[in-house]
């Protein structure tokens, strides 16, 4: 009986526990990640300053989901230190300047990069945010998939 118990209370628990899952936010430098994290966070624009270090951590609750956001820093001397990160990432959010037409390449290389990393979970999730679109000279979405080579992919599904 008591066997039982433990059992329907084991089960219970994992119907009704709060899921955790880990997100990444890549891009590089002045792409807009803190910014976006802190409006999923608090739901309002923030003033945001670049990272100052490696990463900032932040939880965001969603339903009985909390979600443990890892916003890496972009700078070129930092990217190194991505892979450090990766290892049980379920979400990869990678956020893209539509407006910065000259790294764009630059961007993709590190997209790809981080792909490929051979500790990326195979069913880990990819989003590209394509940031800054209200500016007037801005890439379009099908331009920005183009330019960072998304049809190309084939071991990550991408939003």
């Amino acid at each position: 009986e008591k066997q039982m118990c433990l059992s329907f209370t084991e089960l219970f628990s994992r119907l009704f526990a709060k899921k955790q899952i880990k997100i990444l936010f890549l891009g590089l430098d002045a792409a807009g990640k803190t910014t976006i994290v802190y409006r999923l966070k608090m739901g309002e624009l923030a003033n945001a300053i670049p990272t100052a270090g490696t990463f900032n951590l932040e939880t965001v609750e969603f339903k009985n989901i909390s979600f443990t956001v890892w916003d890496v820093a972009g700078q070129f001397e930092r990217r190194s230190l991505w892979r450090h990160y990766i290892p049980n990432t379920q979400g990869l959010i990678f956020v893209v300047d539509s407006n910065d037409r000259d790294r764009v390449v630059e961007a993709r290389d590190e997209l790809h990069r981080a792909l490929n990393d051979d500790e990326l979970r195979d069913d880990a999730v990819l989003l590209v945010f394509a940031n800054k679109r209200d500016l007037p000279t801005a890439m379009n979405a099908a331009e920005i998939t183009e330019k960072l080579g998304l049809r190309s992919l084939r071991r990550h599904r991408w939003w």
